[in-house]
């Protein structure tokens, strides 16, 4: 019995090694086929990460070349020469040659390349929401069109909803519509998505327009720094005769020491003197001290 059963196992043993013999010849391809595909994947993982790194470092080196150049002309032509490998990549380039071409004083081309920009296929929502933004910032479409764009830029989850208020807020005040920008202002003061320089913004605009301060379009700066320098040359006139006016004045009270009849003929003069400078109070109390010597000198006669 006991050979027997050996003799069964040993036969078991043999019929279970065939069956995964078997199998393993049928579906063993399996399993190195996924062996083969996770080392696969990973290396092509690592590859491609490594084409993107390289890649955004030529685009960098370039960006940072391109504005190295000295004038402003010459860095906005390096800017577009370069090529942008990704429709962000693109965006990133515009706002860069965008904010070259307002510092050079051509805002309506830095408007148009960052709405030209914007229109790309494929670009990310707050890269197109930063360039409409910043376009309408440098030159304002058309009031209604402006307003359609801000009021989309300004919805509820916008990444930038807080600084188109703040546009809109602007657009009202010029449209005349106090009370429509100060309730702009007062939500963006109680918003969350602002930031504190915002929303401290907010509030001096606030203060400016309860105060009935009138606003005046940064644009127009120029015209109204010149005005100052000449009001300030029509005022500083009067001051540097005021002197030469008072001279009179001090001759007079030196003239009763010296001779009392060239006193008593000066004192009329004195008298119209007060008639002529208004603003200057002192001139009854010199007249005083000027009659004083001059009845002293009478009465010792």
């Amino acid at each position: 019995m006991a050979n027997t059963d050996s003799f069964i196992d040993e036969v078991s043993e043999e019929v279970r090694r065939d069956r995964l013999y078997a199998l393993m010849r049928r579906w063993g391809w399996i399993p190195i086929l996924v062996v083969i595909a996770i080392v696969g994947g990973a290396a092509y993982v690592e590859w491609s990460g490594a084409q993107e790194r390289a890649q955004a470092e030529a685009f960098g080196d370039a960006l940072l070349g391109a504005l190295d150049a000295e004038d402003t002309e010459a860095r906005i032509a390096a800017l577009e020469a370069v090529e942008a490998p990704t429709a962000d990549a693109s965006i990133i380039l515009a706002l860069l040659a965008a904010g070259e071409a307002a510092n050079g004083e051509d805002r309506a081309d830095a408007a148009a390349r960052l709405r030209a920009a914007a229109d790309a296929p494929g670009v990310e929502r707050r890269y197109v929401d930063l360039a409409l933004l910043k376009a309408e910032m440098l030159d304002p479409a058309p009031e209604a069109e402006a307003r359609i764009v801000l009021e989309a830029l300004a919805a509820p989850g916008a990444p930038y909803s807080a600084l188109a208020e703040e546009q809109l807020a602007l657009m009202e005040v010029r449209a005349g519509d106090l009370d429509a920008a100060l309730d702009r202002l007062r939500a963006i003061e109680r918003s969350a998505a602002a930031t504190a320089g915002l929303q401290q913004r907010a509030g001096q605009l606030i203060v400016a327009l309860e105060s009935g301060a009138v606003l005046v379009d940064a644009r127009a700066e120029a015209p109204v720094e010149e005005a100052p320098a000449e009001e300030m040359q029509v005022e500083e006139a009067p001051a540097e005769d005021a002197p030469a006016e008072e001279a009179p004045v001090e001759e007079a009270e030196a003239a009763p020491a010296e001779d009392e009849a060239a006193a008593e003929d000066e004192a009329p003069a004195e008298d119209e003197a007060p008639a002529e400078e208004a603003p200057a109070e002192e001139a009854p109390a010199e007249d005083a001290d000027a009659d004083e010597p001059a009845n002293g000198a009478a009465e010792d006669e």
